[in-house]
């Protein structure tokens, strides 16, 4: 079961020693919405002919498409993976495979440090993909160490497919963002932000 054993944020709190809080996590920050392409509208629009009724239908349909529109910009630097498994401890559930995970290195078919972020799918259920996405950004951070490629901030996110709520891992806390997003254009241009801001710092990937 890995991951998914991990259904609560207390747990992965209370299992690692870890700590949460709530934030504005972008509110000081300038993002710019992003219009989603013909393809993207088009690939969700086709999504819907036959609604997405349980997490793989959803992450397939849904997900995957608005994770490589935004990617296809950021290629040259930026690995995406889907289903790659990150292990680090399979007695503490820190071992599975991770729905969508972003990791800073050119395209590449094996998966290498550093992993920078991660999406955690969820039928509905918001709080177990915050936890199970919570527990992956730790498992990263470890996963990172251990390839001495140790990078102080990474971004991870739960959705439905509709709602997206990111998180941010940095100094052994979570600081999770106060509302989900929902709009597209805010989604995109979201994650924009996060990608361009690892790419424009090009000392992460050598730490």
């Amino acid at each position: 079961m890995g991951y998914s054993k991990f259904k609560k944020m207390s747990k992965v709190l209370n299992m690692f020693g870890l700590k949460s809080e709530t934030a504005n996590l972008f509110e000081n920050i300038h993002i710019d919405n992003i219009q989603p392409s013909w393809w993207l509208s088009e690939s969700l629009d086709i999504a819907y002919l036959t609604p997405p009724t349980n997490e793989k239908s959803k992450s397939e349909r849904l997900v995957s498409p608005i994770l490589l529109e935004v990617y296809k910009k950021y290629m040259q630097s930026i690995s995406f993976f889907s289903g790659e498994e990150i292990y680090i401890n399979a007695k503490d559930n820190l071992s599975g495979a991770c729905d969508f995970l972003f990791s800073l290195h050119p395209p590449s078919v094996v998966l290498a440090a550093p992993i920078i972020s991660l999406v955690e799918a969820k039928d509905e259920d918001m709080e177990w993909g915050l936890a199970q996405c919570a527990a992956q950004l730790y498992a990263a951070h470890l996963f990172n160490l251990q390839h001495k490629k140790n990078i102080p901030v990474l971004y991870g996110c739960a959705t439905t497919g509709i709602e997206w709520q990111f998180l941010k891992f940095e100094n052994s806390t979570f600081y999770i963002d106060r509302r989900p997003i929902t709009h597209l254009p805010q989604i995109l241009g979201t994650w924009h932000w996060i990608l361009q801001w690892y790419v424009g710092k090009p000392q992460l990937k050598t730490n």
